[in-house]
């Protein structure tokens, strides 16, 4: 079983297994040549995604904040195709809070006709460690993102 999907079974989440849900516009871009959005793409939708509920629900200033974050790891399963021009959401999740870094759970779905979806078609990770924007050291997680980071934090498993 690999990082990304370490879920009893390695089953693919619900939505209903993430606190924060995003929706996320798919662009005729964001397909390959083979006519499914190309893998890279669901890394710049967690991206998004993960900063979109810092900014507005932990108060991160991306511009003039002293603390910022930083990836330092991430990965991603891939269960089944998403393509343009579907209707995307993206699951996000706090699967571990530490005193300076988190561990972000998220997955994509995407609707179908009757505007429902069923199982992520795919389940990754990231993992931010939160830096003093000058010097690049960790520091504590600010209480405001703190706050926001727990109010998403999965159950212990």
């Amino acid at each position: 079983m690999s990082d990304a999907s370490r879920n009893p079974a390695n089953e693919r989440p619900q939505r209903d297994a993430f606190g924060y849900l995003c929706p996320v516009d798919s662009r005729w871009a964001d397909n390959d040549v083979y006519g499914h959005i190309n893998n890279v793409m669901y890394y710049s939708y967690f991206d998004s995604t993960i900063n979109r509920y810092l900014i507005d629900q932990g108060g991160l200033d991306i511009h003039n904040g002293s603390v910022i974050a930083y990836v330092v790891s991430s990965g991603c399963d891939y269960f089944e195709a998403a393509a343009y021009p579907d209707a995307l959401t993206i699951g996000m999740r706090v699967d571990k809070l530490g005193n300076s870094s988190v561990r972000y759970g998220l997955a994509l779905f995407s609707e179908n006709e009757s505007g429902e979806s069923g199982t992520a078609k795919a389940l990754g990770f990231v993992v931010h460690v939160f830096v003093d924007r000058d010097s690049g050291r960790p520091v504590s997680i600010p209480a405001p993102l703190r706050e926001a980071l727990a109010a998403i934090q999965s159950p212990e498993k």
